[in-house]
């Protein structure tokens, strides 16, 4: 099953919350909170990785994380009490705070903070707050996956947007990762509501097929992944030609290749789909090729993706 190595509390640990540092055990919202009655929030999910030779922790696509969150933000009529560069200095604050030698996760978030019925977006109050957790392999990379194609389809653009990561949205992928995991599986596969492949329940997917890394596109109801768009440039990089096109169910029986990208599952490499092997059922090399630059890029031991990190 999918490996969650990793403190859901430290008594230690910092967080941002109401414009103030404080210890995460005194960070609270009240029962009333819009956010929690309608699931009016949009969150980020990012990583700092630790590099034992350098006694370094690095944080992974700062700009990025903080650009994507705020643009879910204005997508839902939401106004970030912290402007871009502020949020990105609060963020490394809590890096240092938390800095204990390890990886770690940062939930970034911004949602609905009054105390108010109404299902609405305009005239409702917005806060930040971020927590800190330690984080190591959200889905096991050591092993292949064995996956199941979801009987949940993915939300559409037009029902929630996907382009935001909105937290009432991931109701949907609960259902999904649910069903897989109490079925046998590790993780679901989407189809969007065309019945094209799109995404994991918290993943982006990759396939490989005759020497070409595929990926469904934006339209095909996916999140715009950072870790996503990372394995593109990775690949180009190495020379392999990337397509962002619609991929249809049956592709991923064939695939060489198939494996998840995120900033929780970061290269997670798929074995079986609803019991077909991928390829020979091993890694592939392309597959490893990119974890492996993947690796050396978040820790700040590759040269040409060292723009990535943001040493703390």
């Amino acid at each position: 099953m999918g490996v969650h190595s990793l403190e859901q509390y430290r008594p230690d640990s910092v967080a941002y919350h109401q414009g103030e540092y404080r210890p995460l055990e005194q960070c609270h919202i009240n029962i009333m909170t819009h956010a929690l009655q309608y699931g009016t929030m949009v969150f980020g999910g990012m990583r700092a990785y630790w590099n034992a030779d350098s006694q370094q922790l690095y944080v992974f696509r700062l700009k990025d994380h903080v650009e994507r969150l705020l643009r879910s933000a204005h997508i839902m009529q939401m106004q970030s009490p912290l402007g871009k560069d502020e949020m990105a200095e609060v963020l490394l604050e809590l890096a240092r705070r938390n800095n204990a030698g390890c990886n770690l996760y940062f939930r970034p978030f911004i949602y609905k903070s009054a105390l108010q019925l109404s299902p609405r977006l305009h005239d409702v109050k917005d806060d930040f707050s971020c927590y800190v957790i330690r984080l190591d392999d959200y889905l096991d990379m050591n092993r292949g996956l064995r996956v199941m194609v979801s009987s949940w389809r993915r939300i559409d653009e037009n029902i929630i947007p996907t382009r935001a990561k909105v937290a009432g949205g991931y109701a949907n992928s609960a259902l999904a990762k649910s069903e897989a995991v109490q079925n046998g599986f590790d993780e679901a596969i989407f189809l969007d509501s065309r019945g094209m492949v799109s995404e994991g329940s918290a993943e982006n997917l990759f396939l490989v097929r005759d020497g070409q890394l595929i990926t469904p596109h934006l339209a095909s109801s996916v999140l715009e992944g950072i870790t996503r768009r990372s394995v593109i440039d990775i690949a180009r990089h190495l020379g392999l030609p990337v397509l962002e096109r619609d991929v249809a169910r049956s592709e991923l029986y064939i695939a060489d290749e198939l494996f998840f990208s995120g900033t929780g599952a970061q290269i997670a490499w798929i074995t079986e789909v609803d019991r077909r092997r991928v390829g020979s059922g091993q890694i592939g090399d392309w597959t490893e090729r990119i974890r492996q630059a993947f690796l050396l890029g978040v820790t700040g031991r590759h040269a040409d993706f060292r723009q990535w990190v943001t040493p703390v």
